[in-house]
């Protein structure tokens, strides 16, 4: 009989075909799925790693592989150059040495730091502490280099490489020098090594960059600064240098072309700083702007500061020198604002400019608390009947007082005229700031601008619980009271006076150019449009402010023997309790045509100036000015002789064609 073959793989099958309780199941594809998925996550995770180490990280570990290698030494690129509207050079670069330290160095021997510094210190003198706490606090991951000391002198340098300490280097870098350093520094502000704060906002940024940190030198800080080279000094194990190598040459940042007319504002800031001196004052702004495109031609806040010598005790000074009161300080306006109102009792139909209300110094109001005892509002002094144009060349506030707040004579003897008089009313009023946008800031191209702040009855209210009253209408109504904005909102509403309706936006910097000649930046003006109901509103306007210098009664009388027609508004504004008075003054020149009869006054403005220099093809023919004096002593009358020089110094060395 034949043997059976007996098979494994059979054997197999039929003990599990027997019932052992199992069933074949195939995996489901959900597995297959989840696992690809999760496959992918750790790729991409990967991926984005490794982009983030090579991209973002790479610079700061492979300047970090080159200290180890050798010494890498940063090659400063200088700053873009700023000038002036006609070429002036306002900010340059100074060569210079700087000691930057080798972290990587350093750090080899920590025993060995204090010794280090302390020999730094005895030839070329820094703060020693605040330096180790830098060094404690520097993230090595993305840092290698550390500044210690800027501007070092060339005897030090020479003093500190006898030493021979290896983690020490010497940059060439670049200080900036200031033209006539308090006279632009408001303007052109001052530049800094970045702070921690600086880093956090910018990682791009590392601990031995220097950076704008006000004014031009910050706005315009990505065009000015220029990209730093790199040269390697690699060396053996005992230390000696085998190789210098230039990985890249530094570039130059681009160079900033301003609005500024410079020898405006250097005449401009001594004519301002002798009149604070001869009122015993140590604070005021001025500003010049072209009402047709925004340019800003001057600006000048005092007290001021040099920027060619920072020191701590400029920032902690009471005065506050570093403060830009154009831009950020807020002040109330006082009868500067009287233009705005009366564009509002036009446009409503308030009162017919040739009606007028008479002003014997005050008007009563009824009190219903004490009858016997009613409200007085002055006037500043008596200005018998006036109607909308001596009201603005006058200066009435009672005018002004009963067609924005409302007035009803009832007395007997109609003492102040008789009738009554409606009032465009807060809200409108309100309406008609906003319409100006000085509750906005401007949008000039400088950090640090502050917006105006009206008047809210409602909120006043419920954070005083006092009710908002007639009395309180009259104070805003002549720039008192609730009412604060910056010089330069107020300047900006009115060069909408003098060009019909046309706000422009202000602005410092007209063109920035490259190092290969390249405009990368041209400012176009912009505006905005204050629509009128009918535009002859503005024309009226301009009429009252015309008479206010023109009239012999008009507050800006003194300037009417300027070769140039102006328009201009003066204005005291009390604060402190009426302790102490600030005094402004606003105006314009109004260009003449070609009927005037002044043949030397042309529209060209190519030109000489009297000493003889070329005057741009683009000086403006018309400027509007600001004058603003801190804690005066006479109010507006310390304010407008500042202006008429500024306005003849324009005259004289710009409008006029020898």
């Amino acid at each position: 009989m034949d043997k059976k073959e007996i098979f494994l793989e059979e054997s197999i099958v039929d003990d599990l075909s027997q019932d052992l309780g199992m069933i074949e199941r195939p995996l489901s594809g959900n597995v297959f799925a989840v696992f690809g998925w999760v496959l992918v996550l750790i790729i991409v995770l990967a991926l984005l790693r490794l982009t983030w180490l090579q991209v973002f990280l790479g610079p700061s570990y492979q300047s970090r592989a080159l200290a180890n290698a050798g010494q890498e030494t940063i090659l400063k690129a200088p700053r873009g150059i700023i000038y002036d509207r006609n070429g002036n050079i306002l900010v340059s670069n100074q060569p210079n040495f700087s000691v930057v330290l080798n972290l990587s160095e350093l750090l080899k021997n920590r025993n060995s730091l204090d010794d280090t510094l302390n020999q730094i210190n005895n030839v070329a003198p820094f703060d020693v502490s605040s330096a180790k706490q830098e060094i404690a606090s520097v993230d090595l991951e993305t840092q290698a280099y550390l500044p210690i000391i800027q501007d070092v002198s060339l005897s030090e340098v020479i003093a500190l490489k006898k030493l021979n300490l290896k983690p020490v280097i010497i940059e060439n870098s670049y200080k900036r020098q200031y033209l006539e350093g308090p006279i632009f520094s408001h303007v052109v502000g001052y530049t800094g090594l970045v702070s921690q704060s600086d880093l956090n906002n910018n990682k791009d940024l590392s601990l031995n960059d220097e950076i704008g940190k006000s004014g031009i030198e910050s706005e315009y800080n990505s065009y000015l600064t220029g990209t730093n080279g790199v040269e390697i000094s690699y060396k053996d194990a005992k230390g000696n240098v085998l190789e210098n190598k230039t990985l890249n040459n530094p570039v130059g940042g681009d160079s900033v072309n301003l609005t500024i007319d410079a020898n405006l504002q250097d005449y401009f800031y001594k004519a301002m700083q002798d009149q604070l001196a001869s009122l015993g004052k140590v604070a005021g702004a001025g500003l010049v702007m072209n009402p047709q495109t925004g340019e800003i031609l001057s600006m000048v806040s005092l007290p001021s500061f040099d920027n060619n010598n920072l020191t701590g005790q400029i920032f902690v000074d009471k005065n506050k020198p570093t403060f830009n009161r154009i831009i950020s300080g807020l002040y109330s306006p006082g009868s500067t604002i009287k233009p705005l109102v009366s564009f509002g009792i036009l446009e409503d139909n308030i009162i017919n400019p040739l009606k007028k209300i008479l002003s014997i110094g005050y008007i009563e109001v009824p009190n219903p608390y004490y009858p016997d005892k009613p409200s007085k509002f002055l006037d500043w002094r008596p200005q018998g009947w006036v109607d909308l144009y001596s009201a603005l060349a006058r200066s009435s506030n009672v005018y002004f007082y009963e067609v924005v707040g409302g007035f009803t004579d009832k007395s007997p003897d109609a003492k102040f005229g008789g009738g009554t008089q409606v009032g465009l009313g807060i809200n409108r009023l309100i309406d008609y700031w906003k319409k100006f946008k000085i509750d906005l800031p401007t949008g000039v191209d400088l950090p640090g601008e502050s917006a105006g702040v009206l008047a809210n009855p409602q909120e006043r209210e419920k954070e005083t619980g006092n009710p908002w009253r007639l009395g309180d209408t009259y104070n805003v109504a002549i720039g008192q009271g609730d009412l604060r904005i910056t010089p330069i909102e107020l300047l900006r509403y009115i060069c909408s006076i003098a060009d019909k309706g046309k706000m422009p936006v202000p602005y410092l910097a007209s063109d920035i150019v490259d190092a290969q000649g390249n405009v990368v930046y041209k400012k176009v003006p912009s505006f905005d449009i204050i629509s009128a109901n009918d535009p002859n509103h503005f024309n009226e306007i301009e009429q009252g402010m015309l008479d206010g210098v023109t009239k012999d009664y008009g507050t800006s009388h003194t300037l009417v023997d300027i070769p140039m027609r102006i328009a201009a508004k003066t204005g005291s504004a009390q604060i402190q309790n009426n302790q102490k008075t600030n005094a402004f003054f606003v105006g314009y020149n109004i260009p003449p045509t070609s009927s005037d009869s002044n043949s030397n006054l042309t529209n060209s403005t190519s030109s000489l100036n009297n000493s003889g220099q070329q005057i741009s093809s683009n000086t403006p023919q018309q400027i509007a000015v600001l004058v603003m004096i801190e804690d005066a002593k006479e109010g507006s009358l310390n304010a407008v002789p500042v202006a008429k020089k500024v306005f003849q110094w324009y005259y004289d060395n710009r409008i006029i064609k020898k």
